[in-house]
């Protein structure tokens, strides 16, 4: 089953379970918002608090734990009634309120319908779409993205993948309406109503009321008298839309729906034929052109069924209720929305934990020092999709000490990645020589901004194949640091035991090798590395050949990295091949 607006896509693949009118409305959202604090003692949804008040010392206080909807153009809010999830009307007694907030000139505060209202007297001071802005620097205002897959199955909710567009809203197709009749006005006229505020308003105003006009009917009258004047006299808008022309207009806006719906399978490994349902949700979805646009990508009648202003807030009044603790038969399992790893040698990120991987989920991995003597290490934790730390977002960091000295390569630290069904990260480095351990709890890893999170999946698909190139430059000198290391410590401790000719051809490869790490050509390297083992071998066997050979431990002389290698440590946890720096 799949809900789709274009703000939000929610996929559930076949499954056995079908969704039962409980569980239709458990639809979360990455937008949605959970407020209040989860009861320490139960009591019907209560909480037990003790309070001293005239020799009264127990009161009990209950406390609503909400979900909200908060979208681009309208909002709302539900909290669980009787075990179901119910819409709060607001103050005005509507379901829904717009999302508009301004503040008039003595400094009063409106928000809703109420904002609106005065929006055309008021333009400066009013805001629109303003879940655009939340959380977010003036220089950071950019297109955003969020949308969630599902799965559905025995009452378990599973966030498969998150992908999408939040400039897919209502007020986006509003505003390709605006624009068109302000063009044709300024052609018409030769007055730009764009620059006019309160012109401005007026058209944003008319141009939603002929968008919802729209979706019932195929053309809609707009008149606007007065809506300026020159010397000539006043002005005024007298026009008709069909739909023809407006889904014309918004033709690039639902081909955007298109990759945020493809990209969303593919992360969560479904096709549009594991789709049951395909849900409408949002107020956008009730133009006809997405519908159809639905239809055919999906090749499935979407399901009308659900109000699709509500459901959203519903679902996560489903989820508010699962935190408070109101709701124990259903299960919201969420996803990390970037990767999560930390800085390795040559400012490379090693991920730990990919994108989209099911919460709650731990994992370890085992790392080394990167010189001799080193004793101790920078945990630098890190999130995002690019190869490098410096284009991925720091978390924060540690430091590990007390490590005893030894050669580069021998110390086992393990460092393990556990994040809790609240996003809450918890990354611990352990000495596994000493058991001396540090650690470091980051809140809020897994709730990043949406706009925050699109932004940094859309620079790692832009810059992939430069980031890869790069990669692939510092993981072959690294590599090859490690070959020219375990060669030289050989031909140390070997000693005698190796021929002069045998030696001055491992010694001159060993050069060679050195002055393409020097020159920074990457297939240069890769040639110089290959031809260095293929004679370390030949000295291993040069070794053997000998009559009173050493014993294997002492004397065979393999190629770096080859079998004598095995990547694994004592206990036979996999070894990572990435070291980390010395500590500052």
């Amino acid at each position: 089953m799949a809900t789709l607006t274009p703000t939000h896509i929610h996929f559930y693949p076949s499954c056995s379970h079908k969704p039962s009118k409980k569980t239709w409305c458990t639809i979360t959202s990455s937008r949605n918002l959970f407020l209040g604090q989860q009861p320490k003692t139960k009591w019907n949804g209560c909480s037990s608090r003790r309070r001293r008040r005239n020799g009264n010392n127990h009161v009990v206080v209950c406390e609503k734990v909400v979900g909200i909807d908060l979208g681009t153009t309208n909002s709302a809010v539900a909290a669980m009634e009787g075990g179901k999830p119910t819409i709060v009307t607001n103050a005005e007694g509507q379901r829904t309120t717009p999302s508009v907030v301004a503040y008039t000139k003595n400094g009063d505060k409106l928000v809703g319908q109420i904002a609106k209202r005065q929006a055309v007297v008021n333009p400066e001071n009013t805001f629109f779409s303003v879940k655009r802005f939340i959380g977010r620097k003036m220089s950071e205002v950019d297109e955003e993205a969020k949308q969630v897959v599902l799965e559905v199955g025995d009452g378990v909710f599973e966030v498969l993948s998150t992908s999408g567009d939040t400039h897919l809203g209502g007020d986006d197709f509003d505003k390709r309406i605006v624009d068109w009749l302000a063009q044709n006005f300024k052609r018409d006229e030769g007055i730009d109503l764009l620059k006019d505020k309160q012109a401005l308003q007026r058209l944003t105003e008319t141009a939603e009321k002929a968008k919802m006009e729209l979706s019932s009917l195929t053309q809609t009258s707009i008149s606007l008298p007065f809506i300026t004047a020159t010397a000539d006299g006043p002005k005024h808008i007298d026009t008709t839309l069909t739909r023809v022309k407006f889904e014309e207009l918004c033709s690039d806006l639902l081909d955007r729906l298109r990759r945020p719906v493809e990209t969303a399978l593919k992360d969560a490994n479904l096709s549009f034929k594991d789709l049951d349902e395909v849900i409408l949700v949002g107020g956008s979805t009730r133009i006809p052109a997405v519908q159809e646009l639905v239809r055919k990508m999906t090749g499935k009648e979407p399901n009308v069924t659900v109000n699709p202003d509500e459901v959203v807030a519903l679902g996560a009044a489903v989820q508010a209720g699962v935190l408070a603790g109101e709701v124990s038969d259903i299960v919201l399992l969420d996803v990390t929305p970037l990767s999560l790893g930390l800085e390795t040698l040559g400012g490379v990120m090693t991920k730990i934990i990919p994108k989209n991987t099911t919460l709650p989920t731990s994992k370890s991995e085992v790392f080394s020092t990167a010189a001799d003597g080193q004793t101790s290490v920078e945990i630098n934790v890190c999130q995002g999709e690019r190869e490098f730390v410096r284009d991925n977002k720091s978390l924060g960091s540690f430091r590990l000490d007390g490590i005893p000295p030894a050669p580069r390569g021998v110390p086992q630290i393990e460092v393990k990645f556990d994040i809790d069904a609240n996003g809450i990260l918890s990354v611990t480095a352990i000495d596994k020589g000493t058991g001396k351990k540090q650690d470091i709890t980051i809140t809020g890893a897994s709730t990043l901004p949406s706009d925050e999170v699109e932004k940094m999946v859309k620079e790692a698909e832009k810059f992939a194949k430069e980031d890869k190139e790069k990669r692939d430059a510092i993981d072959t000198k690294n590599q090859a640091d490690s070959v020219l290391y375990q060669t030289e410590k050989q031909l140390k401790e070997l000693g005698d035991k190796v021929p002069s000719p045998v030696k001055e051809k491992v010694e001159a490869k060993v050069k060679e090798l050195k002055d393409a790490i020097s020159g920074g050509s990457t297939q240069a390297i890769k040639d110089a590395m290959a031809a260095l083992n293929q004679e370390v071998m030949q000295l291993g066997q040069s070794i053997y050949s000998q009559p009173g050979q050493p014993d294997a431990d002492t004397a065979s002389a393999t190629a770096p990295g080859s079998s004598r290698s095995t990547g694994k440590t004592a206990d036979g946890d996999d070894v990572i091949e990435a070291d980390f720096t010395d500590s500052k």
